[in-house]
């Protein structure tokens, strides 16, 4: 019988803090193989380039896997897995919904519950958009709360929760 390794854990923080560094270091300490779950759609070139220096920078040791909405159809049975990020992953939703919150919610959300019942330690790395000045943009608006939403109910269901401040994990919970 395999070992229960489920764990939930949540880092947000701002653009640039080092999450995704701090993410990958807590899974390279807890397996030799660890998964690298991406989430992102290449938006133009540009983002194209940004995903393949990504890709290229993570040593040969990544499991890389890349889907970006249906993470609870991965088989990640087992796995260590950074999931990076949520805001990119919510992104998916609200844009494919027309910029619905409640819908896109309501997915993530159902997405997350399928990809929390799997026997693996899944490390959530998303952004912490709401700590600046509300925007004056409807759709920047109706995302910030979509993100602070879902960052909430993961939270709530982490088992930890870090801040990263310049490159600093501040732990939460």
């Amino acid at each position: 019988m395999m070992e229960d390794i489920r764990k939930v854990i949540l880092i947000t923080g701002g653009q640039r803090s080092g999450k995704s560094r701090f993410a990958q270091g807590i899974a390279l300490d807890a397996a030799q193989t660890p998964v690298y779950l991406a989430t992102s759609r290449v938006w133009d070139d540009e983002h194209r380039k940004r995903i393949e220096r990504h890709k290229a920078e993570r040593m040969e040791r990544w499991i890389n896997i890349e889907e970006e909405k249906h993470l609870g159809s991965c088989d990640l049975q087992g796995r260590t897995v950074v999931i990076d990020c949520v805001t990119l992953w919510a992104t998916n939703f609200f844009y494919d919904s027309d910029g619905d919150v409640q819908q896109s919610l309501d997915g993530l959300k159902t997405e997350f519950d399928k990809i929390v019942e799997q026997n693996a330690t899944l490390i959530f790395v998303t952004n912490e958009i709401g700590m600046g000045e509300m925007s004056q943009n409807d759709l920047q608006r109706k995302f910030a709360d979509l993100q602070g939403w879902l960052n909430q109910y993961i939270a709530a269901r982490a088992d930890e929760v870090f801040l990263m401040v310049s490159g600093i994990p501040v732990k939460i919970k």
